[in-house]
């Protein structure tokens, strides 16, 4: 695949997917009305780091909190420390959760963890996976929504199943959840009534609520003082943390309101997908703002065919495409406040180009 179909998606005015273009804009917005005395953060330490902290391992109805940098390095961190405290450096996650297949191996190479892959790459982890395990590990992490399967869920009541199963074990259960905020529309329940199941948590303030990065780690008061420690040995404590602080308080307050307006959209923009002949999404009804467009076409025809709409049109449906096979090609879509700004007529066209 050639960069033809990125610059084509770059240059539409208008997006699919997303919260807006991810520009300097999105940094001078959070700080337009910031008082230029304020203090800034001092190496993890004052009030702006530990304000934020404290409102959101409250919301997640966790003891404490501790900002990251980035999710990789948060994940890495409580992996290490149930490790730790179960003397067992064994663990285990689906096959394609984030840390298996995005980070170089960097929870095998710094912290010597050995994953035990659960259940097929093709659906979701289950219960009967977990019980299934022919060795202990110190923890089993789950990833919600899963996002490289289309973002597709558990039900809670296996969530729940889970959650006693791994307590009753002696198994910590660690939450990925990156997309979090955009889950509690489908579930109806709370943040802190998910991770009320989970020992703990790990939520990203770039993804939904569209910041410029930053991470949460929560847990007990015990975990999060070690955490604090092995981030300070990840050299995640950087001088001043401020902008990815000011600007992830900033977007989440503007944006945490809007999750079930962005399931809404994603369920109607799937609909439409699915009335596209070989088209098909993943899941079928989305269960988040997110999920995976397939294409039962090969990625070369799929690839001009889009370009020529975005071109046409002027919006932006995908810059990327995965081979899922010769004759099968997915995107994904992330529904934000981007296509809220989209003009009715426009939309109606790309899928009135879709259909021929």
């Amino acid at each position: 695949m050639t960069n033809t179909l990125k610059s084509s998606y770059q240059k539409a005015p208008y997006k699919l997917s997303g919260n807006g273009p991810r520009n300097i804009s999105v940094l001078k917005e959070a700080f337009q009305n910031i008082d230029e005395s304020l203090e800034s953060d001092i190496y993890g330490n004052g009030a702006i780091i530990e304000d934020f902290q404290t409102k959101i391992a409250k919301i997640l109805g966790k003891e404490e909190a501790v900002f990251s940098p980035s999710g990789t390095m948060a994940q890495q961190i409580a992996l290490r420390i149930w490790a730790d405290r179960n003397d067992n450096r064994r663990m285990a996650y689906h096959p394609l959760s984030h840390l298996e297949i995005h980070e170089q191996d960097g929870l095998k190479e710094l912290q010597q963890i050995n994953p035990i892959l659960l259940g097929t790459a093709d659906r979701l982890l289950t219960i009967e996976d977990i019980k299934d395990l022919q060795e202990p590990v110190s923890s089993v992490l789950l990833e919600l929504p899963q996002r490289e399967i289309g973002g597709q869920l558990p039900s809670f009541e296996e969530l729940e199943e889970i959650s006693q199963y791994c307590k009753a074990q002696g198994i910590a259960l660690h939450l990925d959840g990156a997309r979090l905020w955009e889950i509690t529309p489908f579930y109806e329940k709370s943040a802190e009534e998910i991770c009320a199941l989970f020992d703990s948590v790990y939520v990203s303030f770039y993804k939904g609520i569209g910041a410029i990065a930053g991470a949460i780690l929560a847990g007990d008061a015990d975990f999060v003082q070690e955490a604090k420690i092995w981030k300070r040995r990840y050299g995640g404590d950087l001088i001043s943390l401020y902008p990815y602080i000011l600007s992830a308080d900033y977007y989440f307050d503007k944006r945490i309101g809007e999750m079930a307006s962005y399931y809404e959209a994603a369920k109607k923009l799937a609909e439409r997908f699915n009335a596209c002949d070989g088209v098909k999404t993943v899941p079928e009804v989305p269960v988040s703002n997110m999920f995976h467009v397939r294409f039962e076409k090969p990625l070369a025809e799929v690839e001009t065919i889009l370009i020529g709409i975005q071109d046409k049109v002027g919006i932006g449906i995908t810059g990327y495409l995965q081979n899922k096979s010769e004759t099968v090609c997915a995107f994904e879509v992330s529904v934000g406040d981007s296509i809220m700004e989209i003009p009715t007529a426009d939309l109606e066209n790309v899928f009135e180009n879709l259909k021929k």
